[in-house]
């Protein structure tokens, strides 16, 4: 079975560096709607100079633009064989047409990592990212370390003093518990304790990869 990985979780619970660090080891590709939103717009494509424009009037790129260049990505060949989804789905209709997306294929495993809020505002409010490529920091107050990504400076952000972390935080939660709904009901769902060292935290999330493959065999869940 083709592994096709869709990870969620808040800001701060380590879901880009667990998705990541379980990409490389499988040899497939992270998938970051970030990632993919630049080299979309890089690149010049059509739904890229949409996103663009949108960008350009200071608005926020819609579902259907997202949802457009989500469909771009995945039909790559090096995702074919797999991939590891970061920073999307964010809302059920989003979810929604990944299922069309992904009709015919092998199904999603969804792995939700979770993190007590009180540990979250700890983690952000000292976290780093580099300042050229924005990557974040995997300690957090690594202040003298260059960024293992591109060797740029890394800083603290503007926009993670406690005020801001929480409002961030709500706006997750509010937007997060359909999209956690909707999936949860599935055999190929998982939630793993985020909370826990990183090597920990590697190791319940294979696992829990494992337990979703079996449970989508035993099920028949096509995607």
């Amino acid at each position: 079975m083709t592994l096709n990985l869709l990870m969620l979780g808040p800001p701060g619970a380590g879901k880009g560096t667990q998705a990541e660090r379980f990409a490389r080891s499988r040899g497939i590709p992270k998938i970051s709607t970030g990632d993919i939103l630049r080299d979309a717009v890089q690149a010049g494509t059509g739904i890229g100079r949409r996103a663009k424009a949108v960008m350009d009037r200071g608005e926020l790129v819609g579902d259907d633009v997202m949802i457009g260049i989500v469909r771009e990505r995945l039909e790559r060949d090096d995702a074919l064989g797999g991939f590891v989804l970061d920073g999307f789905p964010r809302t059920v209709a989003q979810a929604s047409a990944l299922d069309e997306i992904m009709d015919g294929r092998d199904p999603l495993i969804v792995v939700d990592i979770v993190v007590p809020e009180l540990e979250l505002v700890r983690r952000l409010g000292t976290r780093m990212i580099c300042e050229d490529c924005g990557a974040n920091a995997p300690v957090a107050g690594a202040a003298e370390a260059p960024c293992a990504k591109c060797g740029g400076r890394l800083v603290q952000r503007a926009d993670d003093n406690q005020a801001v972390v929480l409002e961030r935080l709500k706006v997750y939660h509010h937007m997060s518990e359909p999209l956690v709904e909707y999936y949860r009901v599935r055999p190929t769902f998982r939630s793993i304790d985020g909370a826990q060292p990183p090597d920990r935290v590697a190791a319940d999330l294979a696992a829990a990869i494992e337990a979703a493959g079996h449970g989508a065999v035993r099920h028949g869940v096509q995607g």
